[in-house]
């Protein structure tokens, strides 16, 4: 089944970023205010990681360390999963399945950060997408 959605259709704009110099602390705090379930870490402008709150809890909280002294390089997940705007929610599908995660980091044709596509964004606009995201990825092609 292809399907013909664009991600750039579908995706969130205004993503939340935040300095790979900064503290977790400073994260979970945007976090929390903001209603949020992950951050764009960068590296002077540029897109370099996620910080999601299963990061927060696996390796921080579940560690006992400190959020106010590790900085979001330490701990953000890397590299960043991504996915060009113009591609298609299957093709997002795919890459969630294949990497394992839950988001993808969106970037235009010049590799800019313009979005993030979650799996609940590609299940409220097709819900038949559930069927790619649960089947488990295959180990040869």
């Amino acid at each position: 089944m292809e399907l013909d959605l664009r991600i750039g259709d579908y995706m969130t704009k205004g993503v939340i970023t935040l300095d790979q110099s900064k503290t977790v602390f400073d994260a979970a705090k945007i976090l929390s205010s903001k209603k949020i379930g992950c951050i764009i870490v960068t590296e002077k402008g540029d897109a370099v990681g996620i910080l999601t709150e299963r990061d927060i809890v696996s390796k921080i909280v579940a560690k006992a360390k400190n959020p106010k002294q590790v900085k979001l390089s330490e701990v953000m997940s890397k590299p960043l999963k991504a996915i060009y705007e113009n591609q298609t929610i299957q093709d997002a599908a795919l890459a969630m399945r294949e990497n394992n995660i839950k988001r993808l980091a969106v970037l235009d044709k010049k590799n800019k950060l313009v979005g993030i596509i979650t799996q609940g964004d590609l299940i409220a606009v097709y819900p038949g997408i559930i069927d790619i995201l649960s089947q488990s990825p295959q180990t040869e092609r």
